[in-house]
C-alpha cells in the first residue's frame, strides 16, 4: 500500500478524533473510541514514516496531501 496514502489517512484520523476527545471529556465519559482512533492514526503515521525511505519533513506534508488527493481523484 502507498505510504503517502497511509500517512494522510493517519493524520486525518488523528485530527478528527480531537473533537471526539473534547466531547467525551466535557460530558464526563471516557474517550474510548477517540483513544482507539488516535492509536490507529498514530500507528498509521509511524508505519508510513518507516516505509518511506527518506522519511517525511513537516514541510513535505502539505505537498504529500495534495499529491494523494490529486492521485486518487484524477
Amino acid at each position: 500500500m502507498d505510504p503517502d496514502l497511509i500517512l494522510i489517512v493517519g493524520l486525518v484520523l488523528g485530527v478528527f478524533s480531537i473533537p471526539s476527545i473534547l466531547s467525551a471529556f466535557s460530558e464526563g465519559h471516557a474517550p474510548r473510541v477517540a483513544a482507539f482512533t488516535i492509536i490507529a492514526g498514530g500507528a498509521m503515521v509511524v508505519w508510513a514514516v518507516q516505509e518511506n525511505p527518506g522519511g517525511y519533513a513537516l514541510t513535505d506534508i502539505p505537498n504529500v496531501f495534495v499529491e494523494v488527493i490529486a492521485r486518487y481523484l484524477t
